[in-house]
């Protein structure tokens, strides 16, 4: 080696803080459901957060965070192993089935405890993946890095649950009985909530906790002082994901994906960091992205197997820095949905592959909420105006949003000729993203789980062109029924079932326009050897030829195999019922005890729609 560069390689390898003697700590301050149009140093509605603010003094506030997933198992799955949802076979919430982890990589913690350090997590886990025994030294209730060896460097992660969705699952008495500290008078209610008794009370409750959360920082934050380890620990403070309020988490917008995150830089390694402290960074920053991150900094190599990049480093050392962020919601709970998302500058691009299950579809965990079933209430009795009732209504199948001009994106610009550019442009990147991956959402669940959940990186790799073909397919709604028409025939024709399946799906979102193809549809319905395959054709007839659905319905759900197959089943029944023009669909409990597997999430369905 050249004399000139091996010094330099010497200088280096000395300068960096990753020297065993001389490795920093990490602490991770996980708030839950809380977004970043909640928290007054974001947006100037939200709530006063004094100790988050103070650790953003000491280090850097990023405007520009995402969650990758707006729900907590997925957001924290994608979290710790640093690979998108959609690749890897965890991008279901409330999971059927937990796949391993793809070959070559581990949670990234594993690899900071191979390297010495104390890692420890209190306390909730919750991942969509196999966890395997080396990521954690200790993960309980009782985790602290107060257990480690003397001298010994730790990641810590702490989740404060304070914030959590249930701190709102409140009664309605609780509206006269229980004050709040924040006045409800005086809260912002955005634009697509209805300005009601309920919602003012819910806004302001929630506000409260956000105090409150800011308040176990603080003392957090203390004890960290107290054991004289503050200026030698990177403290991250962001939430799980985006916020809680109707439409917020379990939902692809910003309210459900924006996340707030500040990171405290100690004291020690400040001159080595080249943004000045105090500084606001604009740059995006995504889930992904935060374990490649944390071992850059604490000079541990982790997998090359991973998509996530690193966002911070020291001196002069190149970044890959992103210009986007990717997210995705599949299922929630019980509720099927197939959205995915891209926000690149001040654009959110959202794709709705099944735009006629609407936002509002019922989910029995999210109507908890006395804010949920108020609005749902006010829409019923039409004492809403047109932005507020978008979220009970089916969605365009693409959606653009300036963010910055319409941060709680109701005013679509989809078809607007002065951002038809911009729509392309996103929708030719985010088509970019899920063939590339290859992602795997485009299959339904009871066949993942079927034959993917040994491997489902494998999977995705060898069924690469078929997933490409069904992104196809599915795109045909995206443009005029005159042009989609050749394909979608040849589509519901396809010996491939889910290019079928997506055909049906596509004349759904194409609408009454696709009624030339209500024959082929008619005898996918009466003969695909295919349950769900069956229903998705009878949803066309049901919502545009006026066939009652009933018989295809029965007929899937007493041939469907798994609890599974018998859920995706039962959400084309509560969309077909409680839509619109509703359907009277009558499901009891003994027509599904036949099913097998998992039947947590069919049982929230079956109690919904028969109250047993």
């Amino acid at each position: 080696m050249p004399r000139t560069l091996l010094s330099a390689a010497f200088l280096l390898l000395f300068a960096l803080p990753a020297m065993a003697a001389d490795k920093p700590n990490f602490v991770w301050i996980m708030t839950e459901d809380n977004s970043s149009h909640f928290v007054k140093m974001f947006d100037p509605t939200g709530a006063p957060t004094p100790n988050i603010e103070a650790l953003a003094k000491e280090g850097f506030t990023y405007d520009r965070a995402f969650s990758n997933a707006p729900v907590c198992s997925v957001a924290r799955t994608t979290l710790f192993t640093s690979c998108y949802a959609p690749r890897i076979g965890t991008f279901y919430h409330r999971k059927s089935f937990v796949v391993p982890m793809p070959e070559g990589v581990k949670m990234f913690p594993a690899y900071l405890k191979a390297a010495g350090y104390y890692t420890t997590n209190n306390s909730k886990e919750d991942y969509n993946a196999q966890k395997s025994k080396d990521v954690w030294d200790d993960s309980s209730k009782k985790a602290s890095w107060r257990n480690r060896k003397p001298g010994q460097p730790f990641f810590h992660v702490q989740t404060y649950t304070t914030t959590h969705e249930s701190s709102l699952h409140f009664p309605e008495e609780d509206i006269l009985n229980k004050p709040t500290e924040t006045d409800p008078e005086t809260v912002f209610i955005p634009p697509h909530h209805p300005r009601s008794e309920t919602f003012k009370y819910t806004y302001a409750r929630y506000h409260d906790r956000i105090m409150d959360v800011d308040r176990q920082v603080g003392e957090l934050v203390a004890e960290l002082k107290k054991d004289g380890l503050l200026e030698t620990t990177f403290i991250f403070c962001f939430s799980d994901h985006g916020g809680v309020l109707p439409r917020g988490k379990g939902y692809a917008y910003d309210t459900g994906l924006k996340v707030p995150l500040v990171i405290r830089i100690p004291e020690k390694f400040r001159d080595q960091i080249p943004d000045k402290v105090g500084t606001r960074i604009g740059r995006f920053v995504s889930f992904v992205d935060f374990g490649p991150t944390v071992l850059n900094l604490a000079g541990v190599k982790g997998s090359d197997q991973v998509d996530g990049l690193i966002f911070e480093g020291y001196y002069n050392q190149s970044l890959a820095e992103r210009n986007e962020s990717f997210g995705y919601a599949s299922r929630m709970d019980e509720k099927y949905d197939m959205v995915r998302t891209l926000r690149k500058g001040k654009y959110r691009y959202v794709r709705s592959f099944e735009p006629f299950n609407f936002d509002g579809l019922m989910n029995n965990y999210r109507y908890e909420m006395a804010a949920y079933r108020d609005w749902k209430k006010l829409y019923d009795a039409g004492q809403l105006n047109d932005i507020q009732s978008q979220f009970f209504e089916a969605r365009p199948s693409e959606m653009l949003f300036d963010c910055e001009a319409d941060p709680y994106e109701v005013n679509n610009l989809a078809g607007d000729p002065a951002h038809e550019k911009k729509l392309v442009e996103m929708r030719g990147r985010l088509n970019d993203i899920l063939s590339g991956m290859p992602d795997l959402g485009f299959y339904p669940e009871h066949v993942l789980a079927a034959e993917a959940g040994d491997n489902p990186v494998a999977f995705g790799q060898k069924h690469k062109e078929e997933i490409a073909k069904m992104l196809e397919v599915a795109n045909l709604q995206l443009v005029s029924f005159t042009q989609a028409k050749p394909k979608l025939e040849n589509a519901l024709a396809s010996s491939d079932p889910w290019q079928r399946l997506w055909g049906a799906i596509a004349c759904s979102a194409q609408g009454e326009v696709a009624m030339p193809l209500a024959g082929k549809l008619k005898d996918i319905a009466a003969n695909d050897p295919q349950p769900v395959v069956r229903v998705r054709a009878a949803e066309y007839l049901a919502l545009f030829a006026g066939v009652d659905p009933n018989p295809v319905l029965k007929k899937a759900i007493a041939d469907a195999e798994t609890a599974t197959e018998a859920n995706e089943i039962l959400n084309s029944v509560v969309m077909l019922r409680d839509g619109k023009p509703g359907y009277k669909i009558e499901i009891s409990p003994a027509d599904l005890k036949h099913v097998t597997g998992n039947r947590g999430e069919l049982n929230r369905r079956i109690k919904y729609l028969t109250g047993k």
